[in-house]
């Protein structure tokens, strides 16, 4: 049985979609069967790991909808042990759609059942928000990693995404757990980045990753190639950075 991760933060430009497709292929390239649900509607994740969204037909959308199996929005991907279900931005309707809907939470969860035995990990790519995506994807998880940013407001609206995670653990999901806090954008020229990573370690002492996402323009790039960042650069600080995080996934979660 798969361990189901969701990527979140309200805030954008956080880091989520990077570490969404790096994490994953990562973990593929250390030989897990990873799957990845890009839940966004901007559908970066689904562009940046090398699939045209244009010609994508089934995706989260249709599978949130429930008029597709899941089975066929699978899209393999060239990364290895990395398969993907596609965004697009027909996704921005599912908030009105599903809106009377009964379990309207928890159709994410439903559709995903059926291939949870096939993968080692399974991660979703949330929106920058805290909607009904979002809620559907925290309702679906086994557990949820936090990207933080190390500047100005990083822990600006944290508390707010801890009491939702919250809500979800009391009504929805009981059993969600918080993966870590992932520290990203680090530059250790600047003050402000030490100040930041003191202060999250200071608050959240062992929920946060050893590992620090360093700002590295083959990061930055590698999106605009439809590659992940061992693929286009494995000799970057990048590559080493989310590779180092996958083995710190696989030590957490002891070896799975």
């Amino acid at each position: 049985m798969s361990k189901v991760i969701a990527i979140a933060n309200q805030k954008g430009g956080v880091g989520k979609t990077t570490t969404s497709v790096n994490i994953a292929a990562a973990l593929g390239v250390l030989e897990k069967r990873v799957l990845l649900i890009d839940a966004d509607p901007q559908a970066n994740a689904t562009s940046g790991i090398g699939v045209d969204v244009e010609k994508q037909k089934k995706g989260t959308y249709e599978l949130l909808e429930h008029t597709v199996k899941v089975e066929e929005t699978i899209v393999k991907t060239e990364s290895p042990n990395l398969d993907l279900i596609p965004s697009h931005i027909d996704l921005v309707a599912i908030e009105i759609e599903l809106v009377d809907k009964h379990e309207r939470e928890y159709m994410l969860r439903k559709a995903i059942e059926s291939v949870k035995d096939q993968y080692d990990y399974i991660f979703i790519d949330c929106a920058p928000s805290l909607g009904l995506i979002t809620l559907n994807a925290l309702s679906a998880a086994d557990s949820v990693l936090i990207p933080i940013q190390c500047e100005y407001f990083a822990l600006e609206g944290l508390g707010k995404l801890l009491n939702t995670i919250k809500s979800v653990q009391k009504i929805h999901n009981k059993n969600l757990d918080i993966e870590g806090l992932l520290l990203t954008m680090y530059d250790s020229r600047l003050r402000l980045s030490n100040q930041v990573v003191e202060e999250v370690k200071k608050h959240f002492g062992k929920m946060v990753f050893k590992t620090i996402i360093q700002r590295n323009i083959r990061l930055s790039e590698a999106p605009s190639f439809g590659k992940n960042i061992i693929q286009y650069d494995a000799t970057s600080k990048g590559a080493q950075n989310y590779l180092s995080l996958a083995q710190e996934v696989l030590k957490k979660n002891k070896g799975k």
